[in-house]
This record gives C-alpha cells, sequence and structure tokens, in this order.
C-alpha cells in the first residue's frame, strides 16, 4: 500500500501536485480518508503545527490534483512540512512507510520516515561534534566577563582580594606536603630528600587543582545562577565552563611557583615542558564534559554538591598524588592506572621532573576518552536545559 506522487511544485502560500492511490483500498472522505500536513522544528525533531485536512476520494490506481495552503511559523528557525494522506483516528501513513512531501528551506522532495529520521541522526551526530566548541567560541567575550566576576567577587571585601587565588592553592598545597612528607615521611622512588618529595607531589596537585575546582563546584552552580538560567537569552551552557576556566587560572597560578620552586632547587626548568599543552588540552576537555553533566544533574538532585565532595576525596587518595605510584596495590594498580587524572598525574611528572615526553599509549586514549566524555557531557546538558527553569 502506497501512494505516488506524480508531479509537484510551490506556489505563493503553499504547494500543488498530482498523487495517486497506489494501494489496493479505495480512499474515501466518508472512510477518514484525507490529505494533510505537520510542521516540525527541523532542528529538535519536535511536532508544532499540525494542519488541516483536505477530504480524498480516490479508488485505486486514480490520481488527482490537489492545492494545499501552508504558513510557516514567524519565529526564525529551520522548518520542516510533511504532506502526507492520512485516515483520521487511525494514523498517517508517512509514519507507516509510505512516500510523502517534504518542504524545506524552499524547495520540494519525495522523502520516507527513514530517510528522515537517518538525516536527524547524521545531524545530531554533527551537532554533538561542533555545538560544545561553537557554544565555547561564540561566548567567550561572555566567559570571559564571567569568570572575572566569579575570582574577583569570590574574595570581595576580604584583605588580599583576588591574591587569594594564589594563596589558596599554595595553602592547599603546603597542607598536604607538611602531613605526608614532614609527619608522614613519604618519599618518591629514590629520591628520600624532602625536596624530592614536594617536587613529585607539586608536580601530581597541579592538574587536580583545577579539575577539583570545577567538579566540586559544577553541581551547584546552576542553582547559584538561578537568575541567568531564567533568561531566555543566556546561553546557560557557559555556566559549567566559566568554572572550569577559573579553576585552569588557579592552576596557572601554581604552575609559576612551582616553576620558580623548580629553578631554585633543580636550577632550571626543562624543555619538555612544551609538551605541556598535549596534557592541558584533554584535562579541559575531560574537566569540561564532566562540568556539564554534573550542572545538568545537580539540577534534579540537590544533594549531589555533598555526594561529589566525598567522591572527590576518595578520587584524590586513589590517584597516586601524595603516596608513589608503587604504593598502589598489585591487584589493583591495572584498573587505577585507567584513572585519567592518574594519567595527566604521570605526564605532569614526566614533563617537569623527568625530562621526558608523556607515554603515546596512554596519552591517546586519554585524548579519546576526554573528547568522549566532552562530547557526551555537552549532548547530556543540552538535552536537559530546558526543563531547568521550571525546576529552579
Amino acid at each position: 500500500m502506497s501512494a505516488a506522487w506524480l508531479k509537484y511544485g510551490l506556489q505563493p502560500g503553499g504547494i500543488r501536485f498530482h498523487i495517486r492511490n497506489d494501494s489496493g483500498e479505495a480512499w474515501r472522505a466518508a472512510d477518514g480518508f484525507a490529505i494533510g500536513y505537520h510542521i516540525f522544528d527541523a532542528e529538535a525533531g519536535t511536532l508544532i503545527v499540525d494542519g488541516p485536512r483536505i477530504p480524498l476520494d480516490l479508488g485505486p490506481g486514480e490520481a488527482t490534483q490537489v492545492s494545499l495552503a501552508f504558513e510557516l511559523p514567524p519565529e526564525p528557525g529551520r522548518y520542516q512540512v510533511f504532506i502526507s494522506p492520512m485516515r483520521e483516528n487511525v494514523c498517517w501513513y508517512y509514519e507507516q512507510g509510505w512516500p510523502f512531501l517534504v518542504v524545506e528551506a524552499g524547495r520540494v522532495r519525495v522523502a520516507t520516515i527513514g530517510g528522515i529520521r537517518r538525516e536527524r541522526a547524521l545531524r545530531s551526530v554533527g551537532r554533538a561534534f561542533v555545538y560544545p566548541v561553537l557554544t565555547i567560541w561564540r561566548n567567550r567575550g561572555l566567559i570571559r566577563v564571567m569568570v572575572r566576576r566569579d575570582i574577583l567577587g569570590r574574595y570581595r571585601g576580604s584583605f588580599a582580594g583576588a591574591f587569594w587565588t594564589i594563596i589558596n592553592p599554595l595553602l592547599l598545597m603546603l597542607t598536604y606536603f607538611f602531613v605526608f612528607g614532614v609527619v608522614l615521611r613519604s618519599r618518591f622512588g629514590q629520591d628520600n630528600s624532602r625536596s624530592g618529595f614536594a617536587l613529585y607531589f607539586l608536580a601530581g596537585m597541579l592538574p587536580w587543582l583545577a579539575f577539583s575546582e570545577a567538579v566540586g563546584r559544577a553541581p551547584t552552580v546552576m542553582l547559584e545562577h538561578r537568575n541567568f538560567v531564567k533568561k531566555l537569552v543566556f546561553s546557560v551552557e557557559t555556566l559549567p565552563v566559566n568554572l572550569v576556566v577559573s579553576g585552569l587560572v588557579s592552576e596557572l597560578f601554581a604552575v609559576v611557583l612551582f616553576c620558580v620552586f623548580l629553578l631554585a632547587v633543580r636550577h632550571g626548568v626543562p624543555p619538555t615542558v612544551f609538551w605541556l599543552p598535549a596534557l592541558l588540552i584533554p584535562q579541559i576537555l575531560f574537566t569540561a564534559g564532566l562540568a556539564w553533566f554534573l550542572a545538568a544533574l545537580g539540577v534534579f538532585a540537590r544533594d549531589l554538591g555533598q555526594i561529589i565532595g566525598f567522591l572527590l576525596t576518595l578520587w584524590f587518595f586513589l590517584t597516586p598524588i601524595c603516596y608513589p605510584e608503587a604504593s598502589l596495590p598489585a591487584a589493583a594498580a591495572p584498573l587505577l592506572s585507567k584513572n585519567p587524572i592518574f594519567v595527566l598525574v604521570r605526564g605532569y611528572r614526566v614533563i617537569f621532573l623527568e625530562t621526558q615526553a608523556p607515554a603515546f599509549g596512554p596519552l591517546w586514549k586519554l585524548w579519546l576518552i576526554s573528547a568522549a566524555v566532552f562530547i557526551l557531557g555537552h549532548a547530556w546538558f543540552y538535552k536537559l536545559r530546558k526543563s531547568f527553569a521550571d525546576l529552579i
């Protein structure tokens, strides 16, 4: 059973076409047979308009000419008009796999619902790769302003002001150094000196600082900026990105301090430090993807902020930051070494302290995992963002 579209073309305010009944069944208006149209938002695949019907009376093999008028919504957007036979209270035949007319971007074509779904799937895949980057690029000015506002506003009124951006990571690193390096006397490898422990420990802390700051704040970021979320013109996807950039600012100061310490202890910074972007880019992608995921989930699960605090503490101690990698249990080491932060910590230590390039095997896997988390995290956020204004 199907319909044949013999000749078709656009006309002012609608479309004119010939349709032939190629089914073995008579189409009678008295039985509810008609032809109508649906208007969809092409980006989201959402039905917007269920248009009026034109009754059909066609026997098997008969054809007729139809003029169908329709009007697209006044709002700017990309729309698709599906024109198909239907039977009232039974079905639309395009949903049953019959060919139907599609009007889109000023042209007409014959399509099937399977073909349309494949097109939408391909567009969705393309958007998944492109939209996260476009979101950041198009809103780079807004991100810059929001990050500056976040850093300055966090310490407004305090005596040290924005210098807390440097003081906070420094105090945190000194605290861990005192506990593990002085009290517990932890050491790395053959170097039993405190300066050797300090270098390996601080190198491992560099990626953790930016990661933990962004991920720890992500579950509550939408609630903290509820006024922005309810504004239709505000790009809410930038809010988790602001946290990632703020964390990177803290890490930047920490890297500068670490290089000063490296100069004082080893009298130089190795040239392998130029491998840092190869580690920094997947670190940013992984952190941003996780921040998007947690920011969206935090709107629905208000306890997530407390849970993430515990999970980050567990994550920290499962990563060999304040103890040598050799201390990992032999049975658990193969699994724990797959931890992306483990790869980053190892990479930072290799380029800063061991004057070598990062190992290629773990590095390309880190890039792959980080890209996947980045894309899936944004897709998750994008899917749920329409519900935020109703829940906050």
